[in-house]
């Protein structure tokens, strides 16, 4: 099993970073994010928290031993389950793969909280196995490779969130600024 993890802030409200959200793809920077599909939201009448269940379809490329190795294609899915609660203010986020999970499983898991009024923080952390009986050194270097592609949409997915909120928050100040 291999780990992932990083943190961050964003120099945005915590309502700011939670309505963004929604808005995260389409982004230029994850174009392998191609759909997203709510299957579920409700609110917990007592709490308030809101429960919001989406599958988010993806297209990447495959070095070739991998799709030699297991078949498949360059379609793939991830079943998202999220929970915002404006009592604590924390919105948390997990994610599985649900395409080839036979092969890996990826779980990750975000979590942002307020650090201020003007910031909030950004944790991500991500367990990636493979579930194969192979060679461990087979194993590893699969596992090696989803953790580098898991790396590599980390840093898009940080940089597309970023121009979402920049662009969201920078068109509503400029609308509500007195001419």
């Amino acid at each position: 099993m291999h780990f992932f993890s990083q943190s961050f802030k964003y120099d945005h409200s915590w309502s700011h970073v939670v309505i963004g959200m929604w808005h995260k793809y389409p982004n230029p920077h994850c174009t392998h994010v191609v759909t997203v599909d709510v299957l579920d939201r409700t609110v917990d009448p007592t709490t308030g928290i809101i429960r919001t269940e989406r599958v988010l379809g993806c297209k990447q490329k495959a070095p070739s031993w991998i799709v030699k190795l297991f078949g498949g294609s360059e379609d793939a899915f991830v079943r998202e389950i999220s929970f915002i609660d404006p009592a604590t203010q924390t919105a948390t986020i997990t994610s599985v793969n649900l395409s080839l999970s036979q092969f890996a499983t990826c779980y990750e898991r975000i979590e942002y909280k307020p650090l201020s009024s003007t910031q909030t923080s950004f944790t991500q952390t991500a367990e990636i196995q493979a579930r194969m009986a192979m060679w461990r050194s087979m194993t590893d270097k699969f596992e090696d490779w989803l953790v580098q592609r898991f790396e590599q949409n980390a840093i898009s997915g940080k940089a597309g969130f970023s121009d979402v909120l920049r662009t969201m928050w920078e068109a509503k100040e400029q609308q509500t600024v007195p001419s």
